[in-house]
């Protein structure tokens, strides 16, 4: 008996030459479709269009949403979206209760790729967030979690939807779940996907996309604020075509022996995760106001409203909370060649909203002002004090705005030398750039702080 066909909405990119014209997109850096020079121009058009406001608003100001009498956390008058609720981490080291943000919907984020004279091209779209410092950036053809495309909010249908959900008009590059923040989201996943359209599709083209090659991309990855975390970690999903792997035993240490290290960091890791009302974390310290959820001690982030106007969205108002960090972040890998084989050094990184409790995180990862001089994370400031000369890339970019107030880190890459420790902690290991590539076909490996450094990583010249 035959096997069955493959359902259309399951058809897979099967394109070996795929990869060589990946390469050729990457090498075009000016565009032809919109230069590149011009996309700043294009960005400023698009904000002049729409108006866009975003204030910060008491919680009893912010429409359809309150705290639950018994347990206090932070709801949605229609039960979807998400909920502000506490968590209680009890592990070896620390135990500690803090707000978390519980989404258990997972969403689409997806860029839809089009072959024009032979190049590859990407749409993006200059997507309003109401946490980015500078509202506007450009965010993957569709970004939306179910209860927007579901029609929750009441608002317009998401643009290009079409090509992600349901009998799909193309062909899956790339399809995986994978993890958002893990000191912020509760076992949060979003589905990364890349779709290629038939050379002689039609795709409609709307005011706020544009086709861009995945050059240009990779120019305005070196610009402050300007391609959005979700663009980032879906362009992460490219790696394993942009990096394959070499011949056998070009790697420091062969994956299967980095898979183990990593399960017996896993297993190892004694932290138990309970959610808890959000009532329950004022024991330790947490504190609930008009205006905000702090802490006295003024770390970590508070939780906060607010009121947004965004006439380029499905709807043009509404009110929510965010997630405000307290600083700026520091996100750095450390990179390195073992014979002609460019590596990076990870950390087996433990945050209490991954679903494993451990995924593959970059070499450093933290919001200083949090840490005491006596107890800073290790490497911090050996990244911090590195010669210019070993500093590959070195770009400001915010987090998740949609969820996250004006939060922004350091993200840079940074080339070993003789200084750096020749004994390193036993959570640090090096990967092959081809190693973490082919990891990212599988879900909940590596972090989306360590995704966005590949990204940057392959966007080097």
């Amino acid at each position: 008996m035959s096997a069955p066909a493959r359902p259309a909405a399951l058809r897979a990119c099967e394109d070996p030459g795929l990869p060589a014209r990946l390469a050729r997109s990457a090498r075009d850096r000016d565009g032809t479709l919109l230069p590149t020079d011009k996309v700043e121009v294009w960005l400023d058009e698009r904000r002049e269009a729409h108006p866009f406001r975003v204030e910060r608003v008491p919680f009893a100001r912010a429409d359809g949403w309150s705290f639950d009498e018994s347990t206090g956390n932070l709801q949605h008058r229609s039960g979807r979206f998400f909920t502000v609720e506490g968590l209680r981490v009890d592990a070896a080291s620390a135990r500690w209760r803090q707000p978390i943000i519980r989404q258990p919907e997972v969403g689409i984020l997806g860029i839809l790729t089009q072959d024009f004279d032979g190049v590859p091209h990407f749409l993006l779209q200059a997507k309003m967030e109401p946490g980015n410092t500078n509202l506007l950036q450009l965010s993957p053809t569709v970004q939306a979690t179910r209860s927007n495309f579901t029609g929750v909010h009441r608002g317009a249908p998401v643009r290009y939807l079409e090509y992600f959900a349901g009998p799909r008009r193309g062909r899956v590059v790339a399809d995986v779940l994978q993890s958002e923040h893990g000191a912020w989201f509760y076992r949060k996943s979003n589905r990364n996907m890349v779709v290629a359209v038939d050379d002689d599709a039609e795709v409609p083209l709307a005011d706020d996309f544009r086709w861009l090659t995945l050059g240009q991309i990779h120019e305005l990855l070196a610009r402050d604020n300007t391609v959005n975390m979700d663009t980032r970690t879906v362009l992460s999903c490219l790696a394993p075509f942009l990096n394959p792997p070499g011949p056998a035993g070009q790697a420091l240490t062969p994956t299967a022996e980095l898979l183990g290290w990593l399960t017996g960091q896993r297993s190892s890791r004694d932290m138990e995760v309970t959610r808890i009302p959000l009532r329950e974390t004022e024991a330790e310290g947490w504190h609930r106001g008009p205006d905000g959820i702090t802490r006295p001690d003024g770390r970590y982030f508070d939780v906060v409203a607010v009121s947004v106007r965004a006439g380029s969205r499905e709807v043009s108002s509404w009110h929510q909370p965010l997630f405000a960090p307290r600083g700026p972040g520091v996100v750095a890998l450390v990179v390195r060649e073992f014979g002609g084989v460019p590596h990076v050094l990870l950390r087996a990184r433990a945050e209490p909203g991954f679903r494993g409790v451990v995924e593959l995180g970059p070499t450093v990862q933290c919001v200083p002002e949090n840490y005491d001089p006596a107890d800073r994370p290790p490497l911090l400031d050996w990244v911090l004090s590195a010669d210019p000369s070993r500093v590959r890339y070195d770009t400001v970019h915010s987090e998740e705005g949609g969820r996250f107030l004006d939060a922004v880190a350091r993200y840079t890459i940074v080339e070993a030398d003789a200084t750096l420790p020749a004994e390193l902690p036993e959570d640090f290991a090096w990967f092959s750039v081809a190693q973490l590539g082919g990891l990212l076909r599988h879900e909940h490996y590596v972090s989306v702080q360590a995704r966005t450094l590949l990204a940057c990583l392959n966007a080097l010249p």
